[in-house]
């Protein structure tokens, strides 16, 4: 190192909206009356930034900051601190905060929590305060409303980096900060001030480790430590057996033999000196009371029922969490240790509170100490019959005095015996778990060729296993110059397809069209599927002459073995099945459709949705949905997705997940079923977000707009296309912006502002650069007309039509024929115009679909009620009504019962109509909206119901979310609605009681 970075000090609060969002409610209602919040997460989240902002940020009083003082606090009663407490609030508002409260003694905890239950809501006294979570909350807090901080997402994670540095971070050193800071603020702070400007900008090698002990213990706040020799070693073994499951929780069970094998001592039984409780002279037996034999009640082995045993309901025992019972006195016969605090134990699982906490316990042990744990690991899983994972620990274990030569050739036998291991299939293991045992196995790989090819073997087990994050710093390690070009184009490949799921797809696309070229001639089926990639890529970013061009007719090549771990051969089916096949006529078939050719597109496509039919591997299985949806064959996309789905659970490739529900989510959508559509694209997009997949989950949020745009849901459409769009814009994702956009249009549209919409959807569907995606901008063609004729603009929305009788002719849109002719009926005169509209549901009838039946029957019943065809409208809008409904298109349905009533025939409630509506809301509520509905300001309805303008302005925030209204006019409109419907009710009640009277009718 020649030197440190300095970081800048003023780095603004990344990641942190939904919190600030809460703080910001108390301090703004500390006028009115009091509130207490604790903010609470592991060290180096950003609790004491938190606290210093929300300080700023109050203005309307003094701020207090409030400690336990130099003694102490001892001397500390609640009657003196709520007596400070209230003379500060006399004559204003006050702010009290309280970091690291965590660290005060218990009785100045004690006298807070009194002072705070005596405070009233009255007194104006605002309570923040911080605790860390790594360790159990202290009972004297634990009923304060809390505020968690969690690790920062990726994106937010990459603005404090860039914002700590300038932006001058090489790329491969960013991306190695982001993975080793684990979304922590102050560590990745703290590992941008360990290096020099050289390493920072890539121009030195990195330090190994980057996130050493002392970087840990800094962040951290030292290096925590159990209170005896046993506890010690449990926290060690614990954190030591977390690193072959990246961190998660562990088998209590494993952690107990290891401790038997790290701490055997004669004499004892088999329990004894294990770190997790006394065995010995109990008189219960050999494991009586220590919670890991047959008798346990701690959960470290087979459970048993709670007996009176010396320490049942005592809240200790080996494992039991620490409470508040009753500890026994010293003297009272052997018992065992609480779980050390920074630990849980859930049923037979441990693990820490903390995972910066667990790294800084394994990091700062002392190296032998360290090693001879992963040996009693190695021991204990090897016993179990755990291969991988046993072998992981052996190579960990490795190190100390041995001479030079016989240390480098048992290391190398490690390596290969590793390497081996994770690529043998028959043996069980997560796609995570070969990730890190591959990585292991290239950190001890000398030859640098087979280094990088370990490592991007890493690399693509860790993309599988949805960690785009490791698999980022995997591939930077990779890069040797001295690897063959098949290893080179291998790593391209998986850094391509992590870029095209969480990155610019435009440097996707390059990376897989350099791939494709390096694996050309040591494997060309490999290279052909990087290629149609490659193809994916470009299709994402709307570029059709890239797609095109990297859609060329592939040289033909020799046959191939297929290479170690790939999809090659496995049985009878012989090359049809093969993937290879399935790219050809993949990219066969989709660069015939592109280029108009659709004669030539339908039988290779066809071919690609025939093999899924009797595939069981995902990424065969997302092909076959995907040509399905090419062709247009929903059933067959929906049933290819659904079969790539339950595979990529069932091998538990995570990345897989979001891709296979977005296939779900866009054939139900073009099926015309939204409800379906938005749940596989909810379930996506939370898997998408949780597997770091950026890109994907945009096209998620893109169908959530579209799903949502036919409801009464506008502010869900407008979060929607504004998360969609951000990622869109940013990574060039031209179809998922095109989608979100049209679903704006669309939901402006159901909600009767048409000039919006044609302004909107022009952009998308009118010949020129701003043109949508090629592929996606014809399906908002129909919406477009519709709102062009409804604006006056005949002419606009007859210059796409020509472009959309095509694609209805090529028959890939079950919808779009019936689509056709409703637009022909839009700008046809009004001769002609009635038998289209009928044509149009004939063609409805054929392909299914609620929604657009509906559509074009609400269109067809206004036609009718303008011509004064009355009777004819009524049942053309009752069916449109009834479709809607249906579907769950309440924003539509609005507009079929309000042509219904000016036909004087009220529909029935449904369910969703204004009065069920209104009915949810409670009746404070009503009141203030029945005042607003009669035209009165927010002052005047305080007046009338004698409460604060405040309180009108807060009930009217929630009246406008849970009823979807935007403005005072469309809630005005509502109100009239039920009063109307009910009115009408009223009257048929009135009518069937007086045929009762007449008649002699009874019920």
């Amino acid at each position: 190192m020649t030197g440190e970075t300095t970081v800048r000090t003023a780095v603004r609060i990344h990641g942190r909206s939904t919190q600030r969002k809460a703080l910001r409610a108390l301090l703004d209602a500390l006028p009115h009356h009091g509130g207490h919040l604790v903010v609470a997460g592991e060290p180096g989240l950003g609790r004491t930034t938190l606290l210093r902002w929300a300080a700023r940020s109050f203005r309307a009083g003094p701020v207090l900051h409030l400690g336990p003082g130099p003694g102490g606090g001892a001397h500390v009663t609640a009657e003196r601190l709520l007596d400070t407490l209230r003379a500060a609030s006399a004559a204003a508002p006050v702010l009290v905060c309280a970091d690291d409260a965590h660290l005060w003694d218990a009785p100045v905890r004690t006298a807070l929590d009194r002072a705070v239950r005596r405070l009233s809501t009255a007194d104006r006294v605002g309570l923040l305060l911080s605790v860390a979570s790594d360790r159990a909350v202290a009972p004297e807090f634990a009923r304060l409303p809390v505020v968690h901080l969690d690790p920062l997402a990726p994106a937010g994670a990459a603005a404090l980096l860039d914002d700590a540095t300038d932006g001058v971070a090489a790329p491969a050193v960013r991306e190695q900060l982001l993975a080793e800071a684990e979304g922590n603020p102050a560590l990745l702070v703290a590992l941008v001030r360990r290096l020099s400007p050289a390493e920072l900008r890539g121009h030195r090698p990195l330090p190994r480790p980057l996130a050493d002990a002392a970087a840990l213990a800094e962040v951290a706040g030292g290096a925590p430590s159990g209170p005896s020799a046993h506890a010690r070693d449990l926290l060690l073994t614990v954190a030591a057996a977390g690193r072959a499951e990246d961190g998660t929780d562990v088998d209590a069970g494993l952690v107990h033999d290891a401790l038997r094998h790290l701490r055997p001592e004669p004499g004892l039984g088999p329990c004894a000196g294990s770190g997790l409780g006394p065995c010995a002279d109990s008189g219960l037996g050999p494991c009586a009371g220590s919670g890991l034999g047959p008798c346990a009640d701690s959960g470290l082995g087979p459970r048993a029922e709670p007996g009176p045993g010396p320490w049942a309901g005592s809240g200790l025992g080996p494992c039991a969490e620490p409470g508040p019972g009753p500890r026994a006195e010293p003297g009272a016969g052997p018992r065992a240790e609480p779980v050390p605090e920074h630990l849980v134990l859930a049923g037979d699982r441990l693990r820490f509170r903390s995972p910066l906490v667990r790294r800084t316990v394994h990091a700062t042990a002392a190296p032998e100490r360290r090693r001879a744990v992963h040996r009693a690991l190695a021991e204990a899983l090897e016993t179990g019959g755990h291969r991988l994972t046993g072998l992981l620990h052996r190579s960990w274990s490795l190190g100390g005095p041995e001479p030079a030569p016989a240390s480098a050739d048992r290391l190398a036998a490690v390596a290969d015996r590793l390497a081996a291991v994770a690529a043998d299939a028959a043996v069980p293991a997560s796609h995570r778990l070969r990730a890190t045992a591959y990585a292991r196995s290239a950190e001890l790989t000398a030859d640098g060729a087979r280094r990088a090819e370990r490592y991007t073997a890493a690399a693509e087990q860790a993309l599988l296993a949805g960690r785009p994050d490791r698999a980022r710093p995997l591939l930077a390690a990779a890069r040797d110059s001295a690897a063959p070009a098949a290893v080179r184009g291998r790593a391209e490949w998986v850094r391509g397809v992590t870029e095209l799921r969480d990155g610019p797809v435009g440097d996707a696309h390059q990376s897989l069209l350099l791939a494709a070229s390096l694996l050309a001639a040591d494997a060309p089926a490999d290279a052909a599927a990087a290629a149609l990639a490659a193809a994916d890529a470009a299709w994402a970013a709307g570029d059709l002459p890239a797609c095109l061009a990297t859609l060329a007719p592939e040289p033909p090549h020799r046959p191939e073995n297929p290479a170690p771990g790939s999809d090659g051969p496995a049985d009878a089916r012989g090359a049809a099945a093969h993937p290879a096949a399935v790219v050809h006529d993949h990219r066969v078939g989709m660069r015939a459709l592109l280029e108009g050719r659709l004669d030539r597109a339908g039988a290779p496509l066809g071919q690609v949705v025939e093999r899924g039919r009797s595939e069981d591997r995902p990424q065969t299985l997302l092909r076959s949905a995907a040509a399905a949806l090419l062709l247009g064959d929903v059933d067959a996309a929906r049933s290819g997705g659904a079969r790539a789905l339950a595979a990529a659970r069932q091998l538990g490739s995570d990345t897989l997940v979001p891709q296979a529900l977005e296939y779900l989510a866009y054939a139900e959508l073009r099926a015309g079923r939204h409800p379906q559509a938005r749940t596989h694209a909810e379930e996506g997009l939370r898997t998408a977000l949780r597997t770091g997949q950026r890109n994907t989950a945009a096209h998620h949020r893109a169908v959530l707009a579209l799903a949502a745009s036919i409801e009464e849901e506008p502010d869900v459409v407008a979060r929607h296309v504004t998360a969609a769009l951000d990622t869109a814009r940013r990574h060039g994702l031209a179809q998922a912006a095109t989608l979100a956009q049209w679903a704006a249009a669309r939901a402006d549209l159901g909600r009767g502002r048409p000039y919006d919409a044609a302004d909107r959807l022009g952009l998308l569907v009118m010949p020129g650069p701003a043109r949508g995606h090629f592929a996606v901008w014809r399906l908002a063609v129909p919406c477009f007309v519709e709102a062009a004729v409804l604006a006056g603009r005949h002419e606009d929305a007859r210059t796409v039509l020509s472009d959309f009788a095509d694609w209805a002719a090529f028959g890939a849109d079950p919808q779009a024929a019936a689509q056709l002719a409703r637009c022909h009926a839009l700008l046809a005169p009004g001769e002609h115009a009635d038998a289209l509209y009928r044509r149009a549901l004939d063609r409805h009838d054929e392909a299914g679909g609620d929604f657009e039946r509906a559509r074009t029957a609400l269109l067809y019943g206004k036609w009718l009620r303008r011509r004064r065809r009355p009777r004819e409208a009524r049942g053309r809008l009752g069916t449109a009504l009834a479709g809607f409904d249906r579907c769950g298109a309440g924003v539509w349905a609005a507009q079929a019962r309000d042509e219904l009533r000016a036909l004087g025939a009220a529909p029935q409630g449904t369910g969703t109509g204004a009065p069920a509506r209104l009915g949810l809301l409670t009746p404070q509520q009503l009141r203030i909206v029945r005042h607003v509905a009669e035209g009165a300001t927010n002052r005047e309805v305080a007046l009338a119901l004698g409460v604060s303008t405040r309180t009108v302005d807060y009930h009217l925030r929630k009246v406008f979310a849970a009823l979807g209204v935007r403005s005072r006019l469309e809630l005005a409109r509502m109100v009239g609605e039920a009063e109307q419907a009910h009115e009408v009710q009223g009257a048929r009640e009135t009518r069937r009681v007086g045929s009762y009277e007449k008649t002699g009718a009874e019920h």
